[in-house]
């Protein structure tokens, strides 16, 4: 790069960066919104089930029976209710009061003392929300499983009722099972979604409104040069508000970092300069602020939000909408994030996924490289 082509990138960056400095709007995207966005998901948000208020019917208060339902009590996974018949509890349950009904048979008692294997105890759900629904029957199932197994070694018979096999699970990579450290490295991606797209959409729309677009064709620039000036002042600005996230998201939410910080920064820089160029895209194609911002919304956030992996699993996904994330950059970002910062630097993971966002911001580059008109029209 000859020094006359350095000094017009050079004097287009501090013109951009004077433009930053001057514009308050830039300052908000970049850091009050992502620190918004971290406090919802790190405090709002959660896919966690706890406290659910479940009703227990104990149909006769034997000793065995108020056991079971002390077993239920400690959880907490449930806020119980205690009752003795079920018709007590089924307006609530209808009403959305109680997400469960979990029904302790009047024969427990005698069933256990014949040493039967298998006690019936009935659990009603309300089906109108399925992933509550399938947390209080399957925890309602792995309580009863672990009070029949205490129960027998208290009674002294392990052999006829405790399991042949025993199960010891292990979680890794987020051993306490948090949402939240599932949650905040997708709303960094979505953050940096959002920085990226925003303000870069509103660069070159600005100018054609502005009629300073007029003045920078008059200039020697080059599209090149043009692309480079634009994008570095704000990539720039991208790159302090991941430092931000990144820091409060450690720090504040004890989201745990087992990773590098230079794979962090490399893939960050290459995910940031492709939602960079999609925005500089949609500004150069949109001339105007207001419509240009609605794009980015739409072809940026919705996009990374619902179809990246962030809140809704791909795999469970119909195969057409699968087939379409896959040009969605935010995807493999997400990926990224979630190993980097869980799991470490895992290259049969970070490998493929850094190159499908190369190969997606290459593309970006170039329709923006052509889109970029250098006269009036």
């Amino acid at each position: 790069m000859n020094l006359a082509r350095w000094r017009r990138i050079r004097g287009l960056i501090r013109k951009e960066m004077a433009q930053v400095v001057r514009d308050p709007s830039s300052v908000l995207i970049a850091f009050v919104l992502p620190g918004v966005l971290l406090f919802l998901f790190g405090y709002g948000v959660s896919l966690d089930a706890t406290a659910v208020k479940v009703g227990v019917v104990m149909e006769s208060a034997t000793p065995e029976a108020q056991s079971l339902v002390a077993a239920f009590r400690n959880s907490p996974s449930y806020e119980v209710r205690v009752g003795r018949d079920r018709r007590d509890f089924e307006e609530d349950l209808v009403a959305g009061n109680i997400r469960g009904l979990i029904v302790i048979p009047a024969t427990l008692t005698e069933s256990l003392r014949r040493g039967d294997a298998v006690t019936a105890i009935q659990v009603i759900v309300d089906g109108s929300e399925p992933n509550t629904a399938s947390f209080v029957q399957n925890y309602a199932q792995g309580t009863v499983a672990n009070w029949m197994v205490q129960q027998s070694f208290d009674v002294g018979r392990s052999r006829s009722i405790a399991p042949r096999v025993s199960t010891e699970p292990r979680v890794w990579f987020n051993p306490e099972i948090q949402s939240r450290w599932f949650l905040l490295p997708g709303s960094i991606a979505i953050i940096m979604t959002i920085i990226g797209t925003l303000l870069t959409a509103l660069v070159v729309a600005r100018e054609w409104e502005r009629g300073t677009m007029e003045a920078l064709m008059a200039t020697p620039l080059g599209t090149l040069e043009f692309i480079i000036g634009k994008l570095t002042p704000y990539y720039l600005l991208g790159m302090g508000s991941l430092a931000v996230c990144v820091v409060v998201s450690v720090t504040l939410f004890e989201l745990p970092f087992r990773g590098s910080v230079f794979v962090l920064v490399l893939v960050s820089s290459i995910f940031l300069i492709t939602m960079l160029a999609l925005g500089l895209l949609i500004s150069t194609v949109s001339k105007n602020q207001f419509v240009a911002s609605q794009i980015a919304l739409v072809v940026g956030f919705l996009p990374s939000f619902l179809l990246s992996g962030f809140v809704f699993e791909i795999s469970s996904m119909p195969l057409p909408i699968q087939t379409l994330t896959r040009i969605i950059p935010a995807r493999y970002f997400v990926t990224c994030l979630q190993t980097i910062f869980l799991a470490g630097d895992v290259r049969s993971v970070l490998v493929p996924n850094t190159l499908a966002l190369v190969a997606i911001g290459s593309v970006l580059m170039l329709l923006v490289a052509r889109k970029t008109s250098r006269r009036l029209d």
